[in-house]
């Protein structure tokens, strides 16, 4: 009884034990192999929206590898197989068929001649990183190989061996090795190619320039002798292959989108994904990029005489915000490696078309109204026109498109500088790290930095809200490098309502291509060839960079040009060195439709015909204009005023009790005497109401450009110590009279014609008082404070 109870225990042990063992052994073999089965860098590989190379960099371990791709070319599939495992479609991972050969040769020679490795083995070789060939390290792989065969399709364990394999030098896997050294990609192999290829892991050390080419040729002619022999292709091509050449030095992979790669790879190390994916596919189209480089090379070439070192260049679909051309740089032997595309940089101007478009929506600009173009002063700030002239009044889109400096300055005053900042947030201006306050006035003439990335956005979204003008939501989205899925109309809808309405952003596109040309683009309207283009140009304080961005329904190209080390040269302006280099793009990319009138986002008004805005009970002749709809009204125009003149028509009259005379009333258009100072200058068709007999006008003849009523104003203090001082200027209607000046009750002098008075005030408030011969006077307050920085 006791001896079979025994028996029985010993019976369960047993199988116990074999139960266990067999569950480890199992779960051995289940878990045998690492995931990710190879734990190597990679080389990150940049290709366009078609599949084409961008460019690469080597791996983390200085070898060229790139990731295994989709599919291995059939030619080589079909050459490495005949060359390594002609039975590798039906065996399971180990062919006992050709291990017996091989035993049978290693047993003859006495010593490893042949191991009759499958692609399977060979597999689990490269990724154990084992080259000792014994019996022991042969049943390890046969033992995996079988694994890898369960887990992995015969596709697959073909896609992992080619991306492993060595190739010779510092390249690892087919795809490297086909651009290395063939300079193509490994779809377009030839037969003798992909035969050269083959032979090479069993032997990598065979390609070398002068050394083992006879070896070589001999084992690639043998294995295209087989492969022809078995039907993959006809006796001609075989004698077409053998003719090809071997492969001499590792040749450059292209380098097409160096910058957007470096861009691409800091991106994925700061968000800790160095070890995901290193095949990026992004939007750029090849043939773009390759374009567009080149004329920024030879570009540079005529920068570099005037001491403009570098140059960029970016193009994005306007609908989609993709980026299509991205070079960050000009291949120059000045900093060549900065990405200008990312890199902030003063903005110029290139603000002033989103201030025009935003006062549109809140009526207080009319398209052609009248704004005051005179020399400035607010507090310390004196912005200047480029021109260093002033054209008095000037409609706004004309002062758009002239891109002139003191309008836009005194219209942001109006408008809120932080009002404006915010604003330019809510766009996609990604650089305004400060309130608004803190940039002030200047913050439309480049006070703030921005890339050429935020503005390319900018000028694409500006150009997609006046396209869709069904849209309620905020077309502005920052532009992309990868692919966007969805509509052409951009991504998903944005959050938050649209910042400008679709009438004003297509009424700030019309007055941008008024926006004069360079060079032979200049009398492109008289063409009928030629492509309408909104554009606009930019120049930063000191000459250190150059702007020039242009959209149109399906482009926006943005350029920039100047020094990445920020100096400045004369030579350098939007205008004369951006401008060609935009258009010289433009010409090579096809021309598309204009914008469409967005008849439902506009609403068409009666405007006075001189002034711009409203018509008032005086303005004559009337026109038509645009406006966005739902926008603010404006006030009436009141330069158009009446007067009261003799039957001739040739002087007022003043009613003051006495006699009548025959009178005519009539409206007339009047400007402030600033304005009408400098106006008249340009206009020499302006005429001023006749003069009243005997009796001076209401309203005063002269104005006084600067100081401002109440303003502060700084005052430098000289080398010396001494204090600064101040350049009056005022303006009279009469080009003959003659001003009197005084300070605080002190005389001055007097001036005629040019009315400029030099002061040296005192710390503390003033007063600068004015009187003409007519009697006439002006007064204005002020505060000096002096600045000793």
């Amino acid at each position: 009884m006791r001896r079979g109870a025994q028996r029985l225990l010993s019976y369960i042990t047993l199988r116990r034990v074999f139960f266990f063992g067999g569950a480890a052994v199992f779960l051995a073999f289940a878990f045998c192999l690492p995931d990710p089965l190879f734990d190597v860098p990679y080389s990150p590989v940049l290709y366009d929206r078609n599949g084409v190379l961008l460019g690469a960099r080597v791996a983390g371990d200085g070898q060229w590898r790139f990731a295994a791709p989709a599919s291995v070319n059939p030619k080589f599939a079909a050459a490495i197989t005949e060359y390594e495992d002609r039975r590798f479609r039906y065996h399971i991972g180990v062919d006992f068929i050709a291990v017996m050969r091989a035993a049978v040769q290693n047993l003859r020679a006495g010593r490893i001649v042949s191991g009759g490795s499958t692609l399977s083995m060979q597999t689990i070789r490269l990724m154990r990183r084992r080259n000792a060939r014994s019996f022991f390290e042969k049943a390890v792989e046969a033992v995996l190989a079988l694994r890898l065969e369960i887990g992995r399709s015969k596709d697959e364990v073909l896609r992992l061996y080619a991306a492993n394999a060595p190739f010779g030098g510092n390249v690892v896997g087919l795809e490297a090795a086909a651009w290395r050294w063939y300079g193509r990609s490994p779809d377009e192999l030839s037969w003798a190619q992909a035969a050269t290829l083959a032979v090479l892991p069993n032997g990598p050390g065979l390609v070398h320039p002068g050394r083992n080419r006879d070896t070589l040729r001999k084992k690639r002619d043998a294995l295209l002798e087989r492969l022809a022999a078995r039907g993959h292709f006809d006796t001609g091509t075989l004698n077409l292959a053998r003719a090809e050449p071997l492969p001499d030095e590792p040749q450059a992979l292209p380098m097409l989108a160096p910058h957007l790669l470096d861009r691409i790879v800091l991106a994925q190390a700061a968000a800790g994904r160095e070890g995901g994916s290193s095949r990026y596919t992004v939007s750029l189209d090849a043939g773009l990029q390759a374009r567009a480089a080149a004329l920024l090379n030879r570009r540079a070439e005529r920068f570099a005489a005037e001491g403009v070192m570098n140059a960029a260049c970016l193009i994005l679909d306007t609908q989609t915000g993709e980026a299509l051309a991205y070079v960050g740089n000009a291949d120059t032997p000045e900093a060549p490696d900065v990405d200008i595309v990312r890199s902030p940089r003063s903005s110029g101007s290139l603000f002033k078309p989103f201030l025009y478009a935003a006062m549109l929506d809140s009526g207080q600009l009319m398209p052609a109204g009248l704004l005051s173009d005179i020399p400035t002063r607010i507090g310390s700030y004196s912005p200047e026109n480029n021109t260093k002239s002033y054209a008095g009044v000037i409609p706004a889109n004309q002062a758009l498109a002239r891109s002139l400096n003191v309008p836009a300055v005194r219209c942001l005053r109006n408008f809120g500088v932080d009002r404006f900042a915010r604003l330019l947030r809510t766009l996609g201006v990604t650089t305004l790290f400060r309130a608004g306050e803190d940039y002030g006035l200047p913050l439309i003439l480049g006070g703030a930095e921005t890339t050429l990335w935020d503005i390319a956005g900018l000028y694409a979204g500006l150009a997609r809200t006046a396209m869709y003008p069904g849209r309620t939501d905020n077309l502005f989205f920052p532009p992309a490098y990868f692919p966007r899925s969805g509509p052409r109309t951009g991504d998903t809808p944005s959050a938050g309502s649209a910042p400008l309405s679709a009438g004003a952003a297509w009424l700030t596109l019309e007055a941008l291509t008024s926006v004069v040309r360079p060079g032979e683009e200049a009398a492109w309207q008289a063409f009928a060839s030629s492509r309408k283009i909104a554009w606009k140009t930019g120049t930063s304080f000191g000459f250190r960079d150059a702007w020039a961005v242009g959209v149109t329904t399906r482009w926006t190209v943005a350029v920039w040009a100047g020094n990445a080390s920020g100096e400045g040269r004369a030579e350098l302006r939007g205008a004369n060195t951006a401008a060609p280099l935009l258009f010289e793009v433009f010409s090579f990319l096809e021309a598309p439709d204009w914008f469409p009138k967005p008849y439902g986002a506009l609403d068409t008004v009666s405007v006075c015909a001189l002034s711009g805005f409203p018509p008032g009970p005086y303005c004559g002749s009337l026109k038509y204009a645009d406006i966005p709809r739902g926008a603010a009204h404006h006030q009436p125009c009141s330069f158009c005023v009446q007067v009261t003149l003799n039957e001739k028509q040739d002087r007022q009259v003043v009613f003051s009790g006495g006699e009548k005379e025959q009178t005519v009333r009539r409206g007339w258009f009047v400007l402030p005497p600033a304005e009408e100072w400098y106006y008249r200058r340009w206009n020499l068709d302006y005429r001023t109401p006749p003069p009243a007999a005997g009796v001076s006008r209401s309203a005063v003849p002269m104005a006084l450009f600067t100081p401002e009523e109440n303003s502060e104003v700084y005052v430098p203090i000289e080398i010396d110590g001494s204090a600064g001082y101040l350049v009056l200027t005022a303006a009279h209607r009469n080009s003959a009279a003659m001003i009197h000046w005084h300070l605080d009750e002190a005389y001055l002098g007097a001036t005629e014609v040019f009315h400029e008075m030099e002061i040296r005030p005192a710390p503390g408030p003033h007063t600068v008082f004015l009187v003409d011969s007519a009697g006439n006077t002006l007064s204005r307050r002020f505060t000096v404070i002096f600045n000793d920085e």
